[in-house]
């Protein structure tokens, strides 16, 4: 057991400044999956280390993408790994071979959560949805739904459920990103509207966004130069702007 500081001083530079210079990287596979198993941020920090060792390793670890999907809570919009962890999660979930079921999941899930996520997150993670999407067709059924919402009494999708398989993902519809083209950040409706169209096969480049903080998006906007709106007006006349009234006669805004 390690104080939880230096457990993740240690998972911070396991993947680049450890494994690769250990004769038998396959050794800490019981440190990873246990420091994945623990929760938070800690295991948020282990993705790294166990990417390496099924990627380059042929580790097996049967409940993985169900553990990933549990990862996913209102507070990963706002750690200071979220850069870190989008960026292993759009690794994870590039294979066209993952279940239907298993991406819709985390569709949902990331929409589900985006209610009530700040601006900057929101420009990175609806470029994210859409990128699965391109790559799993099978999944645009939660935005083809005919009539969307409108056709459910209520959403069968289960928030709730810690399994993706069971949380009935593909049966609902991703009101969510609906809900998010109004917005009041204009940037984020604009975002969230291009789901309105067909999306074109070519994906998203996230890379710049995943570090994107409020700063940035307060230091654009501030930058941003005020365009000259032609305005047409008609002068009002009398009290109440009606011409050929009473008021108008005997009253004057002069």
């Amino acid at each position: 057991q390690l104080p939880t500081g230096l457990y993740k001083k240690v998972l911070v530079i396991l993947h680049d400044s450890i494994l690769p210079y250990m004769n038998e990287p396959t050794l800490m596979i019981d440190f990873l999956t246990a420091a994945y198993g623990i929760g938070g941020a800690i295991s948020l920090l282990a993705l790294n280390g166990l990417f390496i060792l099924i990627h380059q390793h042929n580790l097996e670890y049967p409940d993985f993408y169900k553990k990933l999907y549990s990862l996913l809570d209102p507070s990963i919009y706002h750690v200071k790994y979220r850069a870190r962890f989008f960026h292993l999660a759009d690794l994870f979930l590039s294979s066209s071979h993952l279940p239907a079921y298993l991406v819709a999941a985390f569709i949902k899930r990331l929409s589900r959560l985006a209610l009530t996520a700040p601006p900057e997150a929101l420009l990175m993670v609806i470029p994210f949805i859409c990128n699965l999407f391109r790559r799993h067709p099978a999944c645009k059924v939660l935005v083809h739904r005919p009539n969307g919402p409108e056709d459910m009494s209520e959403d069968p999708y289960i928030m709730e459920e810690e399994s993706p398989s069971e949380s009935r993902a593909l049966e609902s519809s991703l009101w969510e990103i609906r809900s998010l083209q109004n917005h009041y950040h204009p940037d984020v409706a604009k975002a969230a509207a291009v789901l309105n169209q067909s999306l074109s096969e070519i994906e998203d480049d996230i890379s710049g966004l995943l570090e994107l903080s409020a700063y940035e998006l307060f230091d654009k906007e501030v930058k941003k130069k005020a365009a000259d709106v032609p305005l047409e007006f008609e002068q009002i006349r009398g009290l109440f702007g009606k011409k050929n009234d009473i008021f108008a006669e005997h009253f004057s805004l002069d």
